[in-house]
């Protein structure tokens, strides 16, 4: 007789580093992305994905950038699902995260985790870390929702059965997302069901990829039902090849990759949805899904001094044994390049199945075409297709069951999103399985309720957050203050291309807010004027004048001293712009807390370097400089010693090169 299936809501403690407050500046800065090179053999579906659909900036998120190296033990809710086959693990307050999968057979964890939890500089906001199972969408790279929390709750199904339900508004593309997950008592595998609401009246462009961490030792090999796949490098190339010979090497060993790269495997659409990362012992965490959920890809770090520095930097070793990891991921479209059009007021609904595969060892290690025939029979055996089918249809029965008991609050903007759609008239979802509650609501959306009940004429005031809409920006246009104009400019900047000619109209609206006259005769916080003169220093930059632009980054520091972001935005400007010694002035004001923080003393450094100041610079490294926010790829703590430091072996911990 086979054990019960239970939810239990728990605690799990980590060394966790500290998040941080979010940034008060909006993010109109244009999202990092390489330029895309696309070789012979992309087909045309895959190209016109890829020009299609990409976000020009992540606003209205805020970005999370103000965390450290620093941990302390914190606890952090955890819902388990258990059966007397697998045990599961998630962590609803950061983004949903399946931290822990456990097969109970092999005693195995089919997921690369650790008790120590850092942040870099890898997501769309900034702040992300490494292990379990991650749930991303809105646009390329890892969600906006991946440090923050998601609405929970435990939905009882009328058979009993207790399901985790978690739900977010997504503010990128202003879709509902919710993840259900359960585990039935005689289930080998844990299924996920993921639904997306468009309640647009327009076709967005939609992206998902659910990206799984797994352990990596020299036997680990990745398998799935594909002869070819599109590779992608850290220079925005892609190419169509096999994946069994990558310079010379087979790279479903991710071991033999000595680079950095993605390879999304071509599947047939003949195929069933599946990946499976195998160990020496063929155990290893199969990846399946229903067909909706078309593409699937292999990460690699590479074994090079750059691809292990990361590795140790997200994971770092704590009895002194480092632990490698590789991505499987699955995702709606081909590659991750692309963007798929979901249509105005479609509804799309998929289900995941996560377990371990337990492969023959042997022939998960031979040729490709009999470990790939092998790898299928035993996914067949561990999840039929049939009982993904099945799954679907409990899924679509359950979508829309009330919770019944609630967990952890997500943020209050679907709340304010739902009256926003009443207040213009507009569709939106049913909120009966995925409610927003009214107690979600905070100070940051407060501002925006009260502009909803203004009366045509009366002035807008108070808003440290940002929103995006025409409503809004008819709402504003109606409630004509000096901040309504510095949300007005902030919104136009947002939806502006970052072209010298476009920002002439965006310059105009930000000098606006800060010069004009408002009938309520009440001037910008000073906040606000810090946030009006910042942005008006970045479209300055973008329109080519450099000089008045740094003038103006320049004082929104005067006006936020306190402000790191600011401090570290107008630094990076004046490097960047040929202007070392506006760099130094600015560190000359700053706080002394400040001046110490990592990414500071790193432009520092490169200004003293850049004004010929090189013993300065130098010893500033070789004292040691921690970038917390280091950006995945780049390989400036590199190209800065070596250029202060020539002949020097550059230190490992200053070699973060994915090339």
């Amino acid at each position: 007789m086979s054990l019960a299936s239970t939810l239990t809501v728990t605690s799990l403690t980590f060394e966790l580093a500290e998040l941080g407050e979010e940034s008060f500046m909006p993010s109109v800065q244009a999202l990092l992305e390489p330029p895309y090179t696309l070789g012979d053999g992309i087909p045309e579906e895959v190209a016109a994905g890829v020009r299609w659909g990409k976000a020009p900036n992540i606003y209205p998120y805020p970005m999370q950038e103000n965390y450290t190296r620093e941990t302390s033990a914190t606890a952090l809710t955890a819902v388990v699902l258990e059966n007397e086959h697998v045990k599961a693990s998630f962590l609803p307050q950061l983004g949903g995260r399946l931290w822990e999968l456990t097969d109970k057979a092999s005693g195995k964890s089919l997921l690369h985790t650790q008790d120590r939890i850092q942040f870099a500089n890898l997501a769309l906001r900034n702040a992300w870390f490494a292990g379990g199972i991650e749930y991303n969408i809105g646009t390329r790279g890892h969600s906006p929702t991946t440090c923050a929390p998601l609405h929970a709750a435990v939905v009882r199904t009328p058979d009993g059965l207790d399901r985790l339900r978690m739900w977010e508004f997504d503010r990128l593309r202003e879709v509902v997302f919710q993840i259900d997950a359960w585990l039935p008592a005689d289930s080998k595998v844990l299924l996920v069901a993921v639904r997306i609401r468009n309640p647009n009246a327009e076709t967005v462009p939609m992206y998902w990829w659910t990206n799984a961490a797994v352990p990596q030792t020299p036997q680990t090999r990745v398998l799935a039902p594909a002869t070819h796949a599109y590779a992608t490098d850290y220079d925005g190339s892609m190419t169509r090849l096999k994946p069994t010979d990558f310079h010379g090497s087979d790279a479903t060993w991710p071991d033999r990759n000595q680079r950095a790269a993605d390879f999304f495997f071509d599947l047939a659409p003949e195929e069933r949805r599946w990946e499976v990362a195998t160990d020496a012992d063929g155990d290893g965490l199969a990846l399946v899904s229903s067909a909706q959920l078309h593409g699937r890809k292999l990460f690699v770090w590479g074994e090079n001094t750059g691809g292990h520095r990361w590795q140790e930097w997200l994971t770092p070793a704590t009895d002194g044994h480092p632990r490698h990891y590789a991505e499987i991921q699955a995702g709606l479209a081909q590659t991750q390049f692309e963007h798929v059009p979901m249509p105005a007021g479609a509804s799309w609904q998929w289900v995941e199945a996560y377990g371990n595969a337990a492969l023959d060892p042997a022939l998960a290690a031979g040729p490709w075409e009999t470990a790939v025939a092998h790898g299928a029979e035993r996914v067949a055996a561990l999840i039929s297709e049939q009982a993904v089918a099945n799954a679907m249809v409990d899924a679509g029965r359950w979508a829309d069951l009330p919770p019944s008991e609630f967990l952890v609050a997500g943020n209050g903007w679907g709340a304010l999103e739902r009256e926003r759609r009443r207040h213009a008239q507009m569709e939106w979802i049913d909120e009966t399985g995925t409610p927003f509650g009214t107690e979600t609501l905070t100070a940051a959306q407060q501002p925006w309720l009260e502009l909803l009940a203004k009366q045509i004429g009366e002035p807008f005031a108070g808003a440290e957050s940002f929103v995006r809409g025409a409503d809004w920006e008819e709402l504003l246009t109606a409630a004509p203050s000096a901040e309504a104009a510095m949300h007005l400019a902030t919104m136009l900047h947002a939806q502006t291309p970052p072209t010298a000619v476009g920002m002439a109209a965006v310059i105009d609206a930000y000098q606006r807010a800060l010069d004009g006259s408002f009938a309520d005769d009440i001037p910008l916080s000073p906040r606000s004027m810090a946030v009006a003169r910042r942005g008006l220093g970045q479209a300055l930059l973008t329109a080519g004048e450099i000089e008045a632009g740094l003038a103006e980054l320049a004082a929104a520091c005067t006006l936020e001293p306190d402000s790191r972001e600011l401090l570290v935005e107008a630094m990076t400007c004046a490097a960047d712009n040929g202007r070392p010694d506006l760099l130094l002035a600015l560190l000359s004001r700053a706080p002394e807390r400040l001046t110490g923080i990592g990414r500071v003393k790193f432009l520092q450094a490169r200004a003293l370097a850049d004004l010929d100041r090189n013993e300065e610079a130098a010893k500033l490294l070789r004292d040691g400089i921690v970038v917390a926010d280091l950006r995945e790829g780049a390989n400036s703590l590199t190209d800065l010693w070596r250029r202060v430091c020539p002949g020097e072996e550059v230190p490992p911990e200053y070699q973060f090169s994915m090339l």
